[in-house]
């Protein structure tokens, strides 16, 4: 049977679409990138905001037609898509055969097979899916990085975020399954290590005993590197990263931050989405800080690491934003200077807490607000930037552009999610690092040659 897949969303749903194509490949399926030739075609979709929810559905639709035109004799969709909209989903897209919500990704191979009684939409609880089916088996898309979730769900309550009713409370992966996968990983050629989870830094405070991020971080960044299984007299600089995405203000300690000063394979690269700036506003979302608390912890953070670069995520238009509340987000990214920020405009729907607050902001204020913030942004990433040209850095090589010029990444720039480092020079070999000094730098770029 010949298989499509699909992946949208976040880093978290490339995972559960790599474990789904690993049971698949273990099942006999025939893996294709092309979905004209597959005979079943899975769609693994994100809802966590609107416009992530329409783009699911148009792609759903636009692969429907190979059922028509091409040779698929079934349409699979996962994810956050069915989960959030349920039986409101079947009716409104009647080409799909079997919708699997998050609990039901272990049903793949029964839909790829054609089991008669999967049908229509299967949502057993999220809270049911036990955390380390998030490892096995995987197809990844890239051999030199791979995404490491660490836990499920989110045990919050932010009023504007949809994900503990898509995928349940917090359910932390055991250390030692965490660990083994790594070491699968890392023996299989990966150079870098991305934790992932809702909550990363709130990782083991479901878990009993000694399970804590900074525990985790220990016992990853002492995995012997792949080479020096083989090899004793490999120097240092052939090992591995490590990094972690989605922080919390709350839930990062101080014995994380000495963890990561204190191995060297551990990126000094803190992701700490704070979402607003202004009392007010932070209290209205849920979080459990202000922003006094945010400006104490990037201090702790330089303090200890004063090379470390730190990325956060805003909202902007959130219900009840006045001007004056948009100017306290303002102070702060201007007081804190970032290196990465990204933002979003608020995303209403009807299921959210946030929808019944009073004061919503006009989608052209919003729109207005987001730019302003993003352009301002780009002149304190420029700054950043600038400050590296003439300095020598480690690079993870990714890609090979044209003639002479290649793509990576610093430690100090995340997958994706950040800009890249564009390296002259006439050969270098993809998933290796070297030595880069920096040339001339752009507002999310970097540019050098091999020291």
């Amino acid at each position: 049977m010949k298989v499509h897949l699909t992946s949208l969303g976040c880093a978290r749903n490339q995972i559960d679409s790599e474990v789904m194509l690993g049971r698949l490949k273990l099942a006999g399926a025939v893996i294709t990138d092309d979905p004209a030739e597959a005979e079943v075609i899975i769609v693994n979709t994100c809802s966590f905001i609107q416009s992530a929810a329409d783009e699911s559905i148009d792609t759903i639709l636009e692969l429907a037609k190979y059922k028509v035109d091409g040779n698929c004799r079934r349409l699979a969709v996962t994810g956050c898509l069915p989960e959030r909209y349920r039986d409101d989903i079947v009716r409104a897209i009647p080409e799909v055969d079997v919708f699997l919500g998050t609990g039901a990704f272990d049903k793949i191979v029964e839909v790829v097979d054609g089991y008669p009684d999967i049908s229509g939409c299967i949502l057993p609880d999220p809270d049911s899916l036990d955390p380390s089916s998030a490892g096995g088996s995987r197809v990844r898309r890239l051999s030199h990085m791979a995404y490491l979730k660490i836990a499920e769900g989110c045990s919050k309550h932010c009023t504007y975020c949809i994900i503990p009713k898509l995928r349940g409370k917090q359910k932390s992966r055991p250390v030692e399954d965490i660990v083994a996968e790594a070491r699968q990983l890392i023996q299989s050629g990966v150079r870098e290590l991305v934790l992932v989870s809702q909550d990363t830094t709130a990782y083991g405070r479901d878990l009993s005993g000694n399970a804590g991020l900074a525990h985790l971080l220990q016992q990853l960044a002492e995995i012997p590197p792949a080479r020096k299984l083989l090899d004793s007299s490999v120097s240092e600089t052939e090992t591995f990263w490590i990094r972690f995405l989605y922080g919390h203000p709350e839930s990062i300690d101080d014995a994380v931050i000495k963890t990561v000063a204190e191995y060297e394979n551990i990126c000094s690269y803190f992701d700490i989405p704070i979402q607003h700036g202004s009392n007010p506003i932070l209290k209205k979302m849920g979080r459990g800080y202000s922003r006094g608390d945010i400006h104490r912890l990037v201090d702790r953070i330089r303090a200890t690491l004063p090379g470390a670069a730190i990325r956060t995520t805003v909202i902007v238009g959130f219900p009840g934003e006045t001007d004056a509340a948009f100017a306290d987000l303002m102070d702060l990214v201007e007081g804190i200077r970032f290196n990465h920020l990204g933002a979003f405009i608020y995303s209403d729907a009807e299921d959210l807490p946030s929808h019944n607050l009073s004061d919503h902001v006009p989608e052209s204020v919003a729109k207005d607000r987001f730019e302003s913030l993003m352009a301002r942004q780009a002149e304190i990433s420029l700054e950043h930037n600038r400050k590296y040209i003439g300095k020598t850095m480690r690079v993870l090589i990714e890609e090979r552009q044209e003639d002479n010029l290649f793509t990576g990444r610093t430690a100090l720039q995340a997958p994706e999610v950040d800009g890249v480092t564009y390296i002259q020079a006439s050969r270098l070999q993809a998933g290796c690092m070297t030595d880069v000094k920096f040339t001339d730098a752009f507002e999310y770029d970097l540019v050098g040659e091999p020291a």
